[in-house]
């Protein structure tokens, strides 16, 4: 696609691969990268538990290393000390049980959990199961309550920490939100036979108020050089399916367009937001 030069614009993925403009200069992403975000929950851990002893799980493969790599830049000189156990998993294996029990033998009192749902969902009960009770990081891409923690059981998940970006259609407190009653329309008038609740349609949403700000950008000239050149010239953009505090921004040398999440921590049936909006150190 790259070598046709047709403009891909803000593919589903954190993989930071795509953030390449030197070598990918028609590929762009949308949603934060993997490394920003486990960039960010170290911010929160050497802040918050400085003398953490953390175990790590993670798929391996480009998406599993990429998160791990962002956590040991997070964590800077701090992270060989840090660190004190890391197991990779394969998606071919039926469980990961084993890798949990190995992770709990490390007395690590921070977990780090990188997999894709189903491997997330296991991890969360094998957790509880064995009695362990780490700090639990769960990363964005299992956050979901209806295809992980639901059925993890809501009770093995009290207290797991991840971060957001988007505003869940789940979540009571954008009922009365203008930006959220606007997809709520789009839903009902244009879509409505698909899930509101659905993280991906609310992505969906804001990708697509993303391409339309391009397109307008653009104005009538309407050449892949521009399209391209105005993606790449975004400015504090926002879709109102964001968080408040979170924009949008890219630049020539910077195909990232979000890189700030704000953490959230499962209560009850529903994660809940706290601590401000925070940006990680992507790009350079």
């Amino acid at each position: 696609m790259n070598s046709k030069k047709v403009p891909q614009l803000f593919v589903a993925t954190g993989a930071t691969k795509w953030n390449d403009p030197k070598d990918f200069p028609w590929t762009m992403g949308w949603q934060p990268n993997y490394q920003s975000e486990t960039q960010i929950y170290a911010k929160y851990i050497l802040k918050n538990m400085p003398n953490a002893k953390i175990a790590v799980l993670y798929q391996n493969d480009d998406y599993g290393k990429d998160y791990l790599k962002g956590l040991k830049d997070g964590l800077g000189q701090k992270a060989a000390s840090m660190i004190v156990a890391e197991e990779s998993f394969e998606t071919s294996q039926p469980t990961i049980d084993s890798n949990i029990v190995k992770l709990k033998a490390s007395n690590a009192d921070v977990f780090i959990d990188i997999a894709t749902p189903k491997f997330a969902a296991q991890a969360i009960k094998k957790v509880a199961e064995i009695g362990w009770k780490p700090t639990h990081f769960l990363n964005n891409v299992s956050a979901s309550v209806g295809s992980v923690i639901k059925p993890a059981g809501f009770e093995n998940a009290q207290d797991i920490i991840s971060a957001a970006y988007l505003k869940d259609a789940s979540d009571k407190q954008w009922d009365n939100d203008p930006g959220m009653k606007e997809f709520y329309a789009f839903m009902a008038k244009d879509f409505p036979e698909g899930d509101k609740l659905d993280g991906g349609t609310v992505v969906g949403f804001g990708v697509a108020q993303t391409l339309v700000q391009v397109l307008k950008q653009c104005g009538d000239n309407l050449t892949r050089e521009n399209i391209m050149k105005q993606a790449a010239s975004l400015k504090d953009f926002r879709t109102e399916v964001l968080l408040p505090g979170v924009k949008i921004n890219t630049a020539a040398n910077d195909f990232a367009p979000i890189s700030q999440l704000q953490l959230m921590k499962f209560k009850g049936e529903k994660w809940e937001l706290f601590g401000e909006v925070i940006s990680a150190d992507v790009g350079g």
